[in-house]
């Protein structure tokens, strides 16, 4: 049985799929996956060894560019493709409108949530297979929820695992315990101020941590120089492809960050993961993982240094005592 995914953004919910893709494989073996991405998070895709082909779109990008000829043509290749591909079944993970018309392309049965159970609910319009899944539980379980019943099979929710390992690669002539702190966000309500990045950047080198910073937009540039400013033993990492940040990201020691993809990305490699919530409730799509926690600011407060570096602790021990 061949089945393409789509599940086209953003980073946090690519990653919250994996479980489902474990279970799948686990209680499947004669199914075959391909997945439909956003571009930029193609590379996350693919650090999924059970994805065969991953077919990238680029919603964004064509929304505003949508009466250049290019444009079309791409659109035009990718549903050439898709269906050339032939596949059994279409499992629409987002429950958007703009998934579904991506899911179309394909040609075949979709499956996906229930009128009561999408994001976007006119986009099960466009499905043959619709499925109840409550919408309180988290990102996570709905998915795997959503997979079982598609696929015929009862997920075990005692279990979490994503499948997912560091590609190769990390930070060269480092050694000993490494913090990479994630200050990046997408909005300013959701940073952690930078003073408090450098107590913790402090913190953690008096803990014999070597911090690790990294950036992808001039602002976030300016933090990280000024964490490793104030911390001379922070390494400061360039601008780099998302496969490299995940390589350096997936051999750290400790992962500290706020709420952002990368933030998901550790939790999901297993590390200890502690992220920090300023203006979003973690609640249904928070980070989850066998040593991930998420703090949240309490109303008209802070989340404090001290706070995420007793966290921290305790999921390094909670770590060092686990199982092998």
């Amino acid at each position: 049985m061949k089945v393409l995914i789509v599940k086209t953004s953003s980073m946090g919910d690519v990653i919250h799929t994996f479980p489902a893709i474990e279970d799948a494989i686990r209680n499947r073996p004669d199914i075959s996956f391909d997945w439909c991405v956003e571009e930029p998070f193609a590379g996350i895709v693919a650090l999924h060894p059970a994805i065969g082909v991953i077919r990238k779109v680029a919603v964004r990008r064509w929304r505003k560019t949508l009466f250049y000829g290019g444009t079309w043509r791409e659109m035009a290749g990718l549903r050439q493709a898709l269906r050339a591909s032939r596949y059994d079944l279409v499992i629409d993970a987002q429950g958007l409108l703009k998934s579904a018309l991506v899911a179309i392309q394909a040609g075949a049965p979709i499956a996906g949530f229930g009128w009561a159970s999408a994001r976007e609910p006119s986009a099960t319009l466009f499905y043959q297979r619709k499925y109840a899944v409550p919408r309180d539980l988290h990102a996570i379980e709905r998915n795997r929820r959503l997979f079982g019943l598609a696929l015929g099979y009862q997920p075990d929710l005692s279990t979490l695992g994503s499948g997912i390992v560091p590609p190769t690669g990390g930070l060269a002539g480092v050694e000993g315990k490494t913090a990479f702190l994630l200050h990046g966000t997408s909005r300013d309500d959701k940073k952690w101020p930078v003073e408090d990045w450098i107590e913790t950047a402090r913190r953690l080198a008096d803990r014999h941590f070597t911090p690790v910073v990294t950036w992808s937009n001039e602002a976030e540039k300016k933090v990280a120089e000024a964490i490793a400013g104030a911390v001379p033993r922070t390494v400061l990492v360039a601008k780099s492809p998302l496969a490299d940040v995940a390589a350096i990201l997936g051999r750290s020691t400790l992962v500290i960050g706020a709420d952002t993809g990368l933030a998901h990305l550790a939790s999901a490699f297993g590390l200890p993961t502690v992220a920090i919530f300023l203006a979003t409730e973690p609640g249904l799509t928070g980070p989850r993982g066998p040593f991930a926690s998420t703090l949240l600011a309490p109303a008209g407060g802070k989340v404090t240094p001290a706070e995420v570096m007793a966290e921290a602790e305790r999921l390094l021990a909670l770590r060092s005592n686990a199982p092998a």
